[in-house]
Parts: C-alpha cells; structure tokens; sequence
C-alpha cells in the first residue's frame, strides 16, 4: 500500500472528461457573491456587539476591533490568493483535497479531505447557533 502515492495531472483530466458534464449556470458574479457570502459568514454579526462593548467576564475591545477586522480580511485575501494559485496550477482541482492529491500524496488529501469536512459541519453549527440566537 503507497500512502503517498500521486495522482498525475493528466489523469486527473482525464477522469472530467467524460459526456455526463453538468452544465454551468452560475457567473462570475455569482461566484464572488457566493464566496463572500462564506467568508463572511454569520458569525461576524454575532460578535461585533460584545467584542466591541465587552461582556460580563471581559473588557470590550472598543474601537481596535476595526484593526482586527482589517487583519482578517487581509489574511482573508491571501487566502483567496492560494486558491487561485491551486486553480492556476491545477483546472480541475476545485478544492484544497484535489490540488493535495496531486501534489503531496493520497495520506495527505486522505487528512484534508477530513479537516474540510470537520471545518464545515463546525461551521455550519455556528452559523446555526448564530442565527437562532
């Protein structure tokens, strides 16, 4: 058994072109739309409030959240960037699982394949606790 055993780019090619493709329907803007729309997510309205005012059991940050923020939509965009480089580098990879399994090996997509999976059940629990709150 190889655990680090890679996919070849062209047989990953190979493997999207088959007649059953799904048609595209959505758009550039869509697609940012979409994307902002996650990284964003819910949990922004959430916190605002009681970072910025404090709580019972901390003192509110005040106006240097504004900083915080701008830090993280800076991170946020380096981010964008890295996934663009896995677009660039790979078509077809749509996730950080195909662009690992060509490049590093099927233990380690085997892992992030995983961490993506934990990362949005958690996400999605916290986006359901946001709103119901």
């Amino acid at each position: 058994m190889q655990l680090f055993r890679r996919k070849p780019i062209e047989e990953l090619e190979a493997e999207t072109e088959h007649e059953g493709k799904l048609k595209r329907s959505l758009g550039a803007v869509d697609l940012a739309a979409l994307g902002i729309g996650a990284i964003i997510g819910a949990g922004i309205f959430a916190t605002t409030g009681t970072a910025a005012a404090g709580g019972a059991d901390h003192v509110g940050a005040g106006p240097a959240l504004m900083i915080s923020y701008l830090i993280t939509a800076i991170a946020c965009g380096f981010c964008a960037l890295c996934y663009a480089e896995f677009a660039a580098m790979i078509p077809i990879a749509g996730s950080a699982y195909t662009y690992s399994y060509a490049t590093l090996g099927e233990f380690i997509a085997w892992i992030i394949g995983w961490d993506l999976i934990r990362v949005c059940g958690r996400e999605c629990g916290r986006s359901a606790t946001c709103r119901s709150a």
